[in-house]
């Protein structure tokens, strides 16, 4: 293998290389974006949950829920 077909090869792997760790960090990106997702997911669902009891509360408590 000559000299430029030895820096053509070396720059090929180079640009592999570099792709691959750009598809780790968008993976990376992806898994964290989803994650955050489900988190405010389920903080919503609590909020809901609470805002439930707290209007079965109050209409326990001036006797609307009869």
């Amino acid at each position: 293998m000559d000299n430029s077909q030895n820096l053509s090869y070396q720059a090929g792997q180079t640009k592999g290389q570099a792709q691959e760790k750009g598809n780790q960090m968008m993976d990376k990106a992806a898994n964290a974006a989803q994650s955050a997702k489900e988190t405010m997911q389920e903080g919503g669902h609590q909020m809901q949950a609470k805002a439930q009891e707290a209007t079965d509360a109050v209409k326990n408590a001036t006797g609307m829920n009869k």
